[in-house]
């Protein structure tokens, strides 16, 4: 393994957890009823235009009508108010990733502005320098691959020597798509009982449930190949 390439949110900030719980609440307030688990399954890890895409048809089928043209707008601003006050980096992300001795990257569905925005926010920012990748580089974000093999296309990396950390269905498949390995890490406070097996049936091939383990993971893979 050469390079070691990082989603963000849910894996190097708690954004996950702060969206998903924002989301279903603006949902049930318009009368929409999601159940969490099956909805971190469909839409966790998507770009933003994908996720509007599969979100809109379950959000009418659920409501009967369709939605107000401003709706997105709503949720988002909705969303963003909860991010404002509550990001920050896992617990122990900084110091785990800062003492691996491999190249690294993050790659996120996050529109770029945003992203290092949260990866200053959090503090983690020069822990990946200019390495910062993000879905609206690419032409179809996770599920697809695009956004893996972009990444490692850019630093110079095999595919097959990429490790990818990933804390959602979507964005294991991607990895697997791109011919990479991946980490399943369940470390976030989204992560309940049966996410591990959700992202072992999307193809991880390990899970790690706190960074405290993630160094020794990752050692395991470099000496493996």
């Amino acid at each position: 393994m050469n390079l070691i390439i990082f989603d963000c949110d849910g894996v190097l900030v708690n954004s996950e957890e702060i969206y998903i719980a924002a989301e279903l609440e603006f949902l049930a307030g318009i009368g929409a009823s999601f159940e969490r688990g099956p909805y971190m399954q469909a839409f966790m890890g998507l770009s933003p235009s994908m996720w509007r895409e599969k979100l809109e048809p379950a959000v009418v089928a659920s409501i009967g009508k369709a939605l107000p043209a401003d709706f997105f707008d709503r949720l988002h601003a909705f969303a963003v108010a909860k991010i404002e006050t509550g990001l920050a980096a896992l617990p122990d992300a900084y110091e785990t990733i800062d003492a691996i001795a491999m190249r690294r990257c993050v790659a996120s569905s996050t529109p770029s502005p945003r992203l290092r925005w949260k990866l200053q926010r959090a503090g983690l920012i020069d822990l990946f320098g200019p390495h910062i990748f993000s879905s609206d580089m690419v032409t179809n974000g996770k599920p697809a691959p695009d956004l893996f093999l972009h990444a490692a296309a850019t630093m110079g990396v095999d595919p097959a020597d990429c490790l990818v950390i990933e804390d959602s269905a979507n964005g294991v498949l991607a990895g697997k798509a791109a011919g990479m390995k991946v980490i399943g890490l369940t470390a976030g406070g989204h992560c309940l009982d049966g996410h591990a097996d959700i992202l072992v049936d999307s193809g991880a091939d390990i899970i790690v449930d706190r960074y405290a383990g993630l160094a020794d993971a990752v050692e395991k893979f470099r000496r493996a190949a």
